[in-house]
């Protein structure tokens, strides 16, 4: 927050008359005079930059995602026997101004000052803060003065102590000037998974910051701007800060605004508040043997048909037909498997044709691959009577070959076509059609670090690249159920590698969904986060099933810190998640191989 100017001691024609008569002299005032505006000054005082800008004593401290006052990210330092664990920052200031140091803190005997004030250096501390306290002090530089170290500590031997949202509010620098704190915000039009927001425009500005609950969430050049991927009836908080060349303002007075009820991106409102997602293998046999489809137990909720398959990579046309009866002697007959699919809707479940599969290679580089795609679809959805569509394209499906960038603006002709024609689906079949995808790890999270043409992207332009379509069709997706499985060790939120086949693997890739992250890096494309009602965590059944099978206990551990945040391992989350919508697994026959082992123990966990 902006500091008001310090008053006069004296009346404004006396001050006035004192400037007169002290230029007329020849003197320069040292005063205050044609101060620049107030502006935050200190570096990564959220620590949301990990340790960037501070040093701290004999490696005490570190950044953790719980607790934090703010953001995602808060630093905590552990004093030892002979260290209190201080952590510093030399900030640059200008000689004989004000500034206000504040910072919140949690913890035991936790101190906050400034050092080579050239006047008084000033600290205050407090003995025990339990739960989150601010601590504020100001103090004033000496002529000479153009730096000053602010610091924290704790005490020799006691606990760790957090601090977070560290501020130095004063005048900037003399190598330039941040720009002043914005003015004006407010909250325009507010849906089920979007905020408007605007503000007036700042002086010397040549960008903004929007905080969401007080992390950064999105950069943008204009005043205003539409927060989205939020989830409905759910209040949030938010502000902005100017930047320029000389640094970023200091955050705005922040505004509150609550999403609609409801909405939140497609058609889930008639799925169970926990819904449990399996692929069935109709037109295939393998090793897991062939599962009719009246023979599948009440436990699944939405059955994915696998697979519709194309005629040819380019040529959209699709088609499906149940396994031949010389790889499965046990299959019912097309009149059979119809009836099943009506007896299963009447129970409330949902039939979906999957597209793809790891054999099923779809590009629609070409408007007429588009339109035999929505023909061919429908033709099956028509036939059969079924629910909608899952999409469960791989490889070199969604290759991104002419180097898209920024996942909001796609350009490459299977991306755009693919999003045109799920697009064309939903319009002819309206607000009960049911959409899900089921991509790889590679083609969501993955665009955390590469998409596009980043180091990665130079020798696979296909990381991430499922990001522009869920992008696209949020608002019209179901479920989106990454696999997470047959998948090599991904980076999280945290920065760190997790691997599969574990709780913490589930829970770092299913909170990146449900809390957002930056696209190869990039804080200006922030791919927003989804409603937990639309995602559900893939994995398979069985060992036999695919790579990162994850035991019951592993998958409980998930759930629990996801929807619960307890059980936590070594990832912790950034939130809690209780209408998290489920699970999906590969597949309801290699569930069946294994004894029911995976729809078991859903069954068990939720109530079932």
């Amino acid at each position: 927050m902006v500091r008001n100017r310090r008053r006069s001691r004296y009346p404004r024609f006396v001050a006035a008359l004192a400037a007169a008569v002290l230029t007329a002299g020849g003197l320069v005032l040292s005063a205050e005079t044609a101060r620049a505006a107030d502006a935050d000054i200190a570096t990564n005082g959220g620590f949301e930059s990990g340790l960037t800008g501070w040093s701290c004593t004999g490696g005490s401290g570190v950044i953790v995602n719980t607790p934090v006052h703010g953001g995602t990210s808060a630093l905590k330092a552990t004093p030892a026997g002979s260290d209190n664990a201080k952590c510093t920052q030399t900030v640059t200031v200008r000689p004989d101004s004000a500034y206000t140091l504040s910072a919140w803190v949690q913890g035991s005997y936790v101190y906050l000052g400034a050092a080579g004030t050239g006047t008084t250096d000033v600290s205050t501390w407090t003995p025990s803060a339990p739960s989150w306290q601010k601590l504020t002090t100001s103090f004033r530089t000496g002529p000479a003065t153009t730096s000053v170290t602010l610091y924290t500590n704790g005490w020799y031997g006691t606990p760790a102590y957090h601090v977070d949202d560290l501020t130095l509010v004063g005048p900037g620098g003399e190598t330039g000037q941040p720009p002043a704190v914005p003015a004006g915000l407010r909250a325009s039009t507010v849906t089920a998974s979007s905020v408007g927001l605007a503000w007036s425009p700042v002086t010397g500005a040549t960008g903004y910051t929007v905080h969401r609950n007080g992390a950064p969430d999105v950069n943008v050049t204009g005043t205003s701007t539409t927060i989205t991927g939020l989830s409905p009836a759910t209040a949030y908080s938010f502000q902005v800060s100017a930047t320029n060349s000389a640094g970023r303002s200091a955050r705005s007075s922040a505004v509150t605004a609550t999403t609609q009820a409801g909405g939140g991106g497609g058609n889930g409102a008639d799925l169970p508040a926990h819904a449990l997602v399996g692929y069935l293998h109709s037109s295939f046999a393998n090793g897991s043997g062939y599962t009719r489809m009246s023979d599948v137990p009440a436990s699944w909720d939405v059955i994915n048909l696998a697979f519709g398959e194309p005629t040819s990579v380019t040529s959209g046309d699709i088609r499906f037909s149940l396994c031949p009866v010389a790889e499965c002697p046990n299959v019912e007959s097309a009149a059979e498997f119809k009836a099943a699919i009506k007896a299963k809707q009447a129970a409330g479940k949902k039939v979906l044709i999957s597209i793809g599969g790891q054999n099923g290679q779809v590009q629609l580089a070409s408007t007429a691959a588009r339109d035999a795609f929505v023909s061919s679809v429908s033709k099956i959805i028509d036939e059969y009577g079924l629910d909608g569509l899952d999409i469960d394209f791989e490889g070199h499906s969604l290759s991104l070959n002419n180097g898209d960038t920024d996942f909001r603006n796609p350009t490459s002709p299977v991306i755009v076509n693919l999003i045109s024609a799920v697009k064309s689906l939903k319009a002819k079949y309206g607000a009960d059609f049911v959409l899900t995808m089921a991509p790889e790890t590679f083609f969501v999270q993955l665009g955390y670090q590469f998409y596009g043409s980043g180091p990665w992207g130079g020798q696979d332009p296909r990381a991430g690249a499922y990001l522009p379509v869920i992008h696209a069709l949020r608002d019209d997706l179901t479920l989106l159920h990454v696999q997470d499985y047959n998948s090599g060790p991904i980076m999280g939120l945290d920065n760190q590698y997790h691997s599969m086949g574990g709780a913490d693997f589930h829970i770092a890739m299913t909170d990146m969904l449900l809390t957002g992250f930056p696209v190869a890096g990039d804080t200006t494309k922030v791919f927003p986060a989804l409603n937990p009602g639309q995602v559900a965590i893939g994995l398979p059944a069985s060992t036999q099933a695919g790579n990162g099978h994850t035991t019951p206990s592993e998958v409980n551990k998930a759930l629990d810190c996801l929807t619960k945040k307890t059980n936590c391992g070594s990832y912790q989350t950034h939130g809690t998640w209780p209408a998290l919508r489920g699970l999906m697994t590969w597949s309801i026959n290699w569930d069946r191989f294994n004894q029911w082992e995976f729809s078991r123990n859903f069954d068990t966990y939720f109530g079932g």
